[in-house]
């Protein structure tokens, strides 16, 4: 992953990154804002010696550093810790007392530099004064045990100070440290999130599965429940422009052979192929085109309610006999679109379609239009779309940004595979604004493809 792509991940998986920080900076505001405010006193010893006793000066400045570091420990002791508690009648065990306790040896001298928190400003102060004193007595009386030459002792030399400021939590800290936390957190989820998914996002995604092109993205519109249709749609309006591309795309697929018969179908249920399918249909009637659509989705058919037509009467009534094929066909008025929907639901819809019947019907109709659009159902679960396939001159498999998986759609392209249909291209369908330039459009160079690809024509192409 270069960097241009790791910037293209965080805009497209930003809500995560946003998302860990939101959460590292709410722990942060939850310990800082419950935790008690403490504040700190701070007192200073000199570590001494007195040189007169002393034989050897090096001796005497090895013995003060070692002291310094070993009565800074000394400090925290549970012994000595008693000693103040005692004297002060706290209401606080030793260990507790030791933990607010700290001293350092200032560096590069033999100053012991003791600080003391508690809870109430004033009251750290008297603490730290009353720490110090019993503090230098301590090490006077552990001097003593030593019985050494060259005695150290301890003198106070800065009393215990009052600072009105608190010293824990430290807000600002907390938060600045939390916020790093979380957009690390963020940026690892985010990359571990592009890595692992399997849906299709860009036309590369497209690319890895089929040399078959991206035809058309369409992007998501809130609009589409209360406005399905074309016809309910501006001239100028994104969805319009995008189902226009899509029409356009078509007549450069195959210009020795332009397609009469196509099936539109998707992977699986759920793609928006049966809106794709009938707004295609309407635009190409549009064009003043005499288009077909079919409603062949047996199981769950979609296409005359879309369209505001009788769904009853269509392909089954017309394939028992309950009506001529002339006298199914409904003509949706603002389009002029011709419309065959499904009729009454079978139940064997896969063997319906694969009826010498229905092929006769599927033919005798492309030959009457000049476009003929079926809408299928989904490759995945069941066999009718790769039925329908056969018939048709080609297939446009509908797949949805983000939520149709590379394995899908692979798995429909193998089923087409398998029965010998011909993969024209992809439409993406449901893209997110942010993402609509991470799809290409394409449409074939003005020759016939010499073969085929892994799902589909393999001829040259270029981004229109």
């Amino acid at each position: 992953m270069d960097f241009k792509q790791f910037l293209v991940v965080l805009r497209r998986r930003w809500l995560t990154v946003v998302l860990l920080i939101v959460i590292a900076l709410g722990v942060a505001a939850g310990i800082t804002f419950t935790r008690t405010p403490m504040y700190e006193s701070k007192a200073q010893v000199l570590l001494t010696v007195d040189v007169s006793k002393a034989s050897d000066s090096y001796a005497t400045y090895f013995t003060v550093t070692q002291r310094a570091t070993t009565y800074a420990k000394v400090a925290k002791s549970t012994e000595l810790a008693e000693e103040v508690i005692d004297d002060l009648n706290l209401t606080i065990t030793p260990e507790k007392f030791a933990d607010r306790v700290s001293a350092e040896v200032v560096e590069a001298t033999s100053l012991i530099e003791i600080k003391i928190k508690d809870e109430n400003a004033r009251d750290a102060q008297k603490i730290a004064s009353a720490f110090t004193a019993q503090y230098t007595d301590y090490v006077k009386n552990l001097e003593q045990l030593t019985g050494t030459e060259a005695a150290v002792q301890l003198k106070q030399t800065d009393q215990a100070t009052y600072n009105p400021d608190k010293v824990s939590p430290t807000t600002l800290l907390n938060f600045i440290v939390a916020g790093l936390i979380g957009l690390l957190l963020g940026i690892g989820l985010a990359v571990a999130r592009e890595l692992l998914d399997r849906t299709i996002r860009t036309a590369d995604h497209v690319a890895e599965l089929t040399e078959s092109p991206v035809l058309a993205s369409i992007g998501f519109d809130g609009d589409i429940r209360s406005a399905p249709l074309l016809t309910d749609l501006g001239g100028f309006a994104a969805r319009t422009e995008a189902f226009r591309l899509l029409r356009t795309n078509l007549q450069f697929i195959d210009l020795d052979h332009q397609p009469r018969c196509l099936v539109i179908s998707s992977a699986v249920p759920g793609e928006g192929k049966t809106m794709t399918s009938t707004n295609l249909a309407v635009a190409l009637a549009q064009t003043g085109r005499n288009t077909l659509i079919i409603d062949a989705d047996l199981r769950r058919p979609r296409v005359a309610t879309t369209l505001g037509l009788d769904p009853a009467i269509g392909l089954t009534t017309a394939l028992v006999g309950k009506t001529e094929i002339h006298d199914a066909i409904q003509v949706h008025e603002a389009s002029g679109l011709h419309v065959l929907a499904s009729g009454a639901k079978p139940p064997n819809p896969t063997e319906i379609l694969q009826s010498k019947i229905t092929h006769d019907l599927i033919r005798r109709l492309r030959s009457s239009y000049d476009m003929v659009i079926i809408d299928a159902p989904p490759l995945l679960p069941v066999a009718d779309a790769s039925v329908l396939a056969k018939l048709a001159d080609g297939v446009i498999v509908v797949v949805r940004h983000a939520k149709t998986t590379k394995d899908q759609v692979n798995e429909a392209i193998n089923r087409l595979n398998q029965v010998g249909a011909r993969l024209y291209g992809v439409v993406v369908n449901m893209v997110a604004k942010r993402a609509v330039g991470s799809y290409y459009y394409y449409y074939y160079e003005e020759t016939a493809p010499s073969g085929r690809g892994k799902g589909g024509s393999s001829g040259g192409r270029r981004r229109a």
